[in-house]
């Protein structure tokens, strides 16, 4: 099966040591970090997931970890 491009993004942060959990509650996603991420994850997330709009950036973090999970 084809990743999306919203879920390519979400693992390529992980994947960098993105530490941002989704918190998703009554269909309203955000996201929360407790952890700092790693310096080349915070720069890919600043770079490639701050610019989109708020639909698409909420695409990208229900592929997060789920603070629900933890």
């Amino acid at each position: 099966m084809e990743k999306t491009p919203s879920l390519k993004l979400a693992e390529e942060y992980m994947r960098l040591g993105g530490r941002r959990l989704a918190k998703i509650d009554d269909n309203i996603v955000t996201t929360r970090q407790w952890e700092k991420d790693t310096p080349e994850a915070a720069a890919f997330w600043r770079e490639n997931i701050e610019p989109l709009d708020a639909n698409r950036r909420r695409e990208v973090e229900v592929h997060l970890a789920s603070i629900s999970d933890v």
